[in-house]
């Protein structure tokens, strides 16, 4: 990375060599490419890729400056992909064109997944992309989510079960619960997930024996929500900002259908 403006990241790289738009000395490179040092490298996106449909679709816009923004993500549309409705494709209808030299298409900097609420983070130009892709990986990103569980809970806790055969650790702290008569208990719960495994949280509350309220896909019998959505949003994110140095802290209220169950609002 860094040879291309339009190539900030190691998937972006990824899929412009699977798409055959990087050459090697006239040659077509691939993954298996050895690059040696004073090699020609090109990069030609053929001009009909470039000139991209938009998609108008209005989003929330949590914060943004001329470096990177968030967004809030509404349930049912998926973050990047190969679809064209998707988030990636909304941004730059919604944000402001970045100032500096390095400006990009805005891209998100991870996803949630297509039933999730809450915040998105998004990079504006090719530094931020790279910078905040390394924070995320670093863990240098707190996120907070909610989620409403059902079944009785401890009030707190730690979740440090394997997920796919990896590490994962996800801290819960139960907020409120109210009493349920099909359900028996829901609980509105505060999730901290400190690492970034595939559908970590929704896994590991159903671990517990408590999955989230709406999950058609870790679940137990009987006790199905259908037709309301998934309960799980992406509450906050805390970070130094890489480039002002500041403390940055984005919150996304919590959406209606959480309020109407435990009457409880957090901004």
């Amino acid at each position: 990375m860094g040879i291309f403006k339009a190539i900030p990241t190691k998937s972006a790289l990824k899929k412009a060599l699977k798409k055959k738009y990087i050459s090697v000395n006239g040659a077509i490179a691939t993954t298996a490419t050895f690059i040696y040092g004073g090699e020609e490298i090109t990069l030609a996106i053929p001009k009909e890729k470039m000139l991209k449909k938009r998609f108008n679709f209005p989003l929330k816009v949590l914060f943004e400056d001329k470096y990177l923004a968030a967004i809030h993500k509404p349930a049912g549309v998926e973050v990047s992909g190969n679809k064209f409705k998707t988030i990636a494709n909304a941004l730059p209808q919604n944000l402001r064109p970045s100032p500096m030299s390095d400006a990009t298409t805005p891209q998100p900097i991870h996803r949630l997944d297509f039933a999730t609420t809450g915040i998105v983070l998004v990079g504006k130009t090719n530094s931020s992309i790279r910078v905040l892709n390394k924070m995320f990986e670093d863990k240098l990103i707190s996120k907070t989510y909610y989620a409403v569980a059902i079944g009785d809970m401890e009030p707190s806790g730690t979740i440090s079960s394997e997920i796919d055969g990896k590490a994962s650790r996800s801290d819960f702290e139960v907020i409120q619960s109210v009493p349920s008569e099909r359900f028996g208990t829901l609980n509105l719960v505060k999730l901290h997930p400190k690492t970034g495994r595939r559908h970590q949280l929704r896994k590991h509350l159903y671990s517990l024996g408590n999955p989230i309220l709406g999950d058609k896909e870790y679940c137990l019998e009987g006790l199905i929500l259908k037709g309301k959505g998934l309960y799980l949003h992406a509450h906050a994110l805390e970070f130094e900002h890489p480039f002002t140095n500041k403390i940055i802290h984005i919150t996304d209220e919590l959406p209606e259908k959480f309020r109407k169950l435990f009457g409880y609002d957090t901004r």
